[in-house]
């Protein structure tokens, strides 16, 4: 299990105070306003602290109460920001992070291995599992009659496979 998790990746730096703009790599940018602090990924002795934050687009403006001039959010771009695991927010129940989904095992429930998850697709409706298999990529809907069982901590999924959702292997 990851200790850490990615919340964003600082691309720029916005106006001359410090303030910073970051790319989020969360689905909900309110937790921007909930994190006391973040840590940077490459550095996770450096703590910064949230000192406020706007959404503009797809892209969240952050001014951190360590950082005060634009020379010193010039030395955060392309770093990412992570938080601590345990105070991630808490998932309801059979929902995961992308990071633990990835890399998983995947089996039909008649016990074949397809292959590893290897990315998830954001649609909007429903996530989409990329399963590298042995001869091609399967691409697989994160859906309930579909995923039939998460095991994060042994690291597998298991399937039920549909008539005509993948072609033969």
């Amino acid at each position: 299990m990851y200790k850490y998790l990615q919340v964003g990746k600082i691309v720029n730096t916005f106006g001359l105070k410090g303030e910073v703009k970051i790319i989020p790599l969360t689905d909900e940018i309110d937790r921007f306003g909930q994190i006391d602090y973040v840590l940077l990924e490459d550095d996770l002795s450096t703590k910064l602290s949230i000192q406020s934050f706007r959404q503009q687009g797809n892209i969240v403006i952050v001014k951190f109460n360590e950082i005060n001039t634009i020379d010193d959010a010039q030395k955060l771009k392309n770093r990412y920001l992570v938080v601590e695991r345990e105070k991630a927010k808490k998932l309801p129940e059979n929902t995961f992070f992308i990071c633990e989904i990835i890399g998983l095992k995947v089996y039909e429930l008649n016990g074949r291995y397809l292959g590893n998850i290897t990315d998830v697709i954001q649609t909007g409706s429903n996530d989409v599992y990329v399963i590298n298999g042995e001869k091609k990529e399967i691409l697989i809907p994160a859906l309930k009659n579909i995923v039939s069982e998460v095991n994060i901590e042994e690291g597998y999924m298991k399937i039920k496979l549909i008539e005509g959702l993948i072609d033969e292997f």
